[in-house]
């Protein structure tokens, strides 16, 4: 076959093997196809049940730790015989605080959307003003244009004025459940300050109560900098908790039977955000009773963790409304099973809050630490291999390993493949409750520094540690493989991991998160890359390498973009891409603009389809994927974009620490490793001489990275976790080169297309 024939099918093969998930999205997607997804106008929308009716009640502040069995009974009753789970309270935040105010939880309540509130500090909630039996929400107006301004768009009236245009009564029982229960207009037809107050319970559909104790004794407090009060000292949060369990009790007991309950701890009331409780008992949107365990929700598609825009979705669904577009929560459902006891199930879930508080707390410090030791490290190696060069060039000749330079140089390579099992590690380490043992930031480094260190002993374990690819490979494929076993279970490793989800914050709990997407994409690339390398050097036909790397590359990607999986918008593209530079130089091709325009084109159109497939599902089922489709037919999809392109180039230039690290990366990379020497090509040269895939996977994976950097809102985040993984690697591999290197015989550099063939003679060389 031609040469050129042969790389026109090489790249054929690529493309097909990136296109088989979009040819399969119809098969996978016909059971939910078949759905309207028609907008339904809100008079159109079925009224509920002639017995639906739900409670619920807002407790702003209110956390597992504040539940007792003897301080909060009605509370802890609800444990006992409904379900339970950790929330979520992300709102619009005010300047300069990351917390949940009570005015915007409730706000976020009535709207189903992130809301918030203009001004510093947390306002208090208007008095609402009496109208007839009901009340109206002084400021409602300028409280529904601020909502314009967020970057949300949230349309705050939605929940009661669905409820009303169905038929539906709503009452609200103090000044936040006003906020959370009014129409549109600002309007609700019930209203009262207590309980006591409303005769009758019987004629409302829907009742939202609020507990607002926690709160109070919040508001009391000092204020700092930015208006936000201090934090309660124990003894008055405790009287708070009692007093809002008492007001429980006493609208459960009037309450008629067969009404759902939700109980909701609507927002923060500490200076720093918090998980709080989410219980629910009484009939589910399916009909069936909430029984005893976990509630979930396929918004987080985590056991025993919602968030506070799926308690709206939950009550329309539960009063049997249709849940419109514009209410981006999902419905409370039953999840796993919780503990025996009631003591067990509060106790997991006040470690879960732990877990998040901990996470914040190490993550910043985590990091400082990591870029230190990293930017360390380089500057070491790149002395070590800078000494090495001099001791050849002063005499003329190539450089002799004498004992001591080839112990250090074993050193380097030792501890750049621990580098390089760090950032999976930092996931692998959820598998350890690192957060409750004493010194949780000393905890956290030593259990990634441990199990970073039984990845790199499995990486020198085996004959492959004497192949310059064989520990890189090992390290790479850990990192893959975990990483995709991971997204294809839920994504457990993910939540609370220092390099993961924080469920405190809220952005995401599922699939592939962008520094998640950076390792698993580099692992992949550099994986496939070594075992290029081990196939060509068994004798496999040089086709056979490319067809593996576009067989698991395929799935890597649909992994990465499927909505049940990894459900990543802006990662797929970047994938496809990188991973297509990577196959087309591993075939011994050149890359081309018009090559990189039908890979990155490819990748439009699998990323698009996969979006378009979610949407085409009833909308309770959808990602963010279909989401944002049903956002660029609303005319939506520019406010979307501006707000993460606004995060990415706020991530870009805030974190410096991350910047730093990939300048230096990239500096040690090709100023370092790539530098060609006096006496010979440069240390990467000759891993390029001796495993030609290895250039191609480099290139591959930082052509991935910065493309990611580009189409993604974490920004440098993407490629300085990237470059975490493949430059300690590079490293390792430029490492095992120059100790292979045959002594007074420099290696030539590579050269810039050479296919990737056997390279058996100077693997086989002595070991130093």
């Amino acid at each position: 076959m031609p040469h050129a024939a042969f790389r026109a099918l090489i790249l054929g093969v690529v493309l097909a093997c990136l296109a088989l998930p979009v040819l399969a999205l119809p098969v996978l997607a016909l059971p939910s196809a078949a759905v309207s997804t028609a907008p339904l106008p809100t008079a159109a929308l079925p009224g509920p049940g002639p017995d639906a009716r739900v409670a619920l009640i807002g407790v702003p502040g209110l956390e597992w730790s504040d539940v007792d069995a003897s301080r909060t009974p009605h509370l802890w009753e609800l444990v006992t015989r409904g379900s339970s789970a950790s929330l979520s309270t992300r709102a619009v935040p005010p300047p300069d605080r990351g917390i949940t105010c009570p005015v915007a939880g409730w706000l976020t309540v009535s709207a189903g959307q992130r809301a918030g509130t203009a001004g510093r500090g947390c306002p208090p909630a208007p008095t609402p003003r009496p109208d007839g039996a009901g009340a109206t929400v002084p400021g409602w107006a300028e409280l529904a244009a601020h909502q314009e301004t967020t970057g949300y768009a949230a349309r705050i009236g939605t929940l009661g004025r669905l409820v009303t245009a169905a038929g539906g009564r709503v009452a609200a029982i103090g000044p936040g459940a006003a906020l959370a229960a009014a129409d549109g207009s600002g309007r609700v037809a019930g209203y009262a300050g207590s309980v006591e107050a409303l005769a009758d319970l019987a004629p409302y559909t829907l009742i939202v109560m609020e507990a607002p104790d926690l709160a109070a004794a919040w508001a009391a407090r000092p204020l700092d900098e930015f208006g936000v009060p201090a934090t309660m000292p124990p003894p008055v949060r405790r009287a708070a908790a009692e007093a809002a369990d008492r007001r429980v009790g006493a609208l459960l007991g009037r309450l008629p039977a067969g009404t759902t309950v939700l109980v909701a701890g609507v927002s923060d009331v500490t200076p720093s955000p918090h998980l709080h409780l989410a219980l629910a008992t009484g009939p589910s949107p399916t009909g069936e009773p909430y029984r005893r365990g976990h509630l979930t929700a396929s918004s987080t598609r985590q056991d025993a963790l919602v968030t506070i825009s799926d308690v709206t979705a939950t009550a329309i669904t539960a009063l049997g409304l249709e849940q419109p577009r514009e209410v981006v929560g999902r419905a409370w459902q039953d999840g796993g099973p919780a503990p025996v006891t009631p003591a067990a199930t509060v106790a997991e879930l006040v470690d879960a809050d732990l877990a998040s508080q901990v996470l914040r707390e190490v993550r910043g410090p985590f990091f400082a630490v990591f870029v230190t030791v990293q930017l360390a490290f380089y500057v070491f190696a790149a002395l070590t291999l800078r000494r090495r060069r001099e001791a050849g060039s002063s005499g003329g000749e190539a450089p002799r390993d004498d004992a001591a330079t080839s112990r250090v140089l074993a050193t380097v390579q030792v501890v750049a493949v621990v580098s390089g099992a760090i950032a999976v590690s930092t996931f692998l380490a959820q598998l350890v409750p690192w957060w409750t043992l004493p010194a949780p930031m000393l905890s956290l480094i030593v259990t990634i520094v441990a199990i970073a260190g039984l990845i790199a002993g499995a990486a020198f374990a085996g004959p492959w540690r004497r192949h310059v690819l064989g520990p890189l490979t090992v390290v790479a494929a850990v990192t893959s493989v975990a990483m995709l076993l991971d997204v294809m279970t839920g994504s457990t490793l993910q939540v609370n991991a220092v390099s993961g989800y924080e469920p405190v914050t809220g952005g995401r709990f599922y699939g592939f998160s962008n520094i998640a997407f950076a390792i698993y994409a580099t692992g992949t690339i550099l994986a496939l890359a070594g075992v290029s390398q081990w196939l060509t050097r068994r004798g496999a036909p040089r086709f056979v390498p490319l067809l593996v790397c576009a067989g698991y590359g395929g799935l890597a990607v649909f992994a990465d973009g499927w909505p049940a999986w990894g459900a990543d918008f802006g990662g797929v593209p970047a994938f496809v891409t990188g991973l297509a530079v990577f196959v087309i130089l591993l075939s011994g091709s050149r890359v081309s603009v018009l090559k990189l325009l039908l890979v990155g084109a490819a990748g439009a159109v699998l990323i698009g389809a996969i979006a378009v497939f979610d949407w085409l599902r009833p909308a309770s089922a959808r990602t963010h994927l279909g989401t944002f489709v049903q956002q660029v037919i609303d005319g939506e999809a520019l406010t979307v974009v501006g707000r993460k392109f606004g995060a990415m180039v706020g991530v870009t230039v805030g974190n410096w620490s991350l910047t730093l690290l990939s300048l230096v990366a990239l500096a040690f990379l090709f100023l370092v490793l790539d530098r060609p020497s006096r006496w010979g090509a440069s240390a990467l040269g000759q891993a390029y001489a001796l495993a030609p895939p290895l250039r191609a996977g480099l290139i591959g994976a930082l052509t991935c990275a910065f493309i990611g950097f580009l189409i993604n809102d974490s920004g440098i985040a993407i490629p300085a976790m990237a470059l975490t993984v493949a430059v300690p690697l590079a490293l390792a591999a430029s490492v095992r080169a120059l100790r292979l290197a045959p002594a007074g015989a420099p290696s030539p550099p590579a050269p810039p297309s050479a296919p990737a063939a056997p390279a058996e003679r100077p693997e086989a060389g002595p070991r130093s």
